[in-house]
């Protein structure tokens, strides 16, 4: 499977913004729960604890990474179902990040929106997050979970010339 990358760049005053897009045919509450509850999450990303609020931190086990790590994820906004922004620090980086859902006519778009400050690790970071949108597809779609192999590198060059 060589699945092709949709990502798109966006200059903005403050760096860029890398842009992911998925359509589901469902309401866009339960998109939300895919991406807001921590038993569906898991299925995907991974299952997080913590009391979720504005301007609290949550923690995310990362259980598709090498270690599965648990990472703290601070949650900057949420207005269901059709914000959230959360962000986070880690050995790669600061992370900011925005997922907008919009429903019309019982099809929800999800927005991954990736707030960067540069384009420097691109060819990394997209070939990433288009896995774990395509993971979120698996997980609701109860199909057969992609493999980040036919990600990274295969859409490196991609990504890379984005910028």
């Amino acid at each position: 499977m060589t699945p092709e990358p949709t990502g798109q760049l966006l200059a903005t005053p403050s760096g860029y913004d890398l842009v992911l897009t998925r359509t589901y045919r469902a309401s866009a509450s339960d998109v939300w729960a895919s991406v807001t509850e921590p038993e569906r999450t898991a299925r995907w990303f991974g299952p997080w604890r913590g009391e979720a609020a504005p301007g609290r931190t949550i923690e995310v086990q990362m259980v598709f990474e090498e270690s599965a790590p648990w990472c703290p994820m601070r949650i900057e906004a949420c207005a269901p179902p059709g914000r959230l922004t959360v962000s986070m620090k880690d050995e790669a980086g600061a992370w900011l990040l925005e997922l907008l859902l919009t429903e019309t006519d019982g099809t929800t778009e999800l927005q991954l929106i990736h707030h960067l400050t540069s384009a420097e690790h691109l060819g990394a970071t997209g070939p990433g997050w288009e896995y774990y949108l395509d993971m979120l597809t698996a997980a609701r779609e109860a199909g057969p979970q992609p493999d980040f192999k036919d990600y990274y590198p295969a859409q490196k060059a991609y990504y890379e010339s984005l910028a």
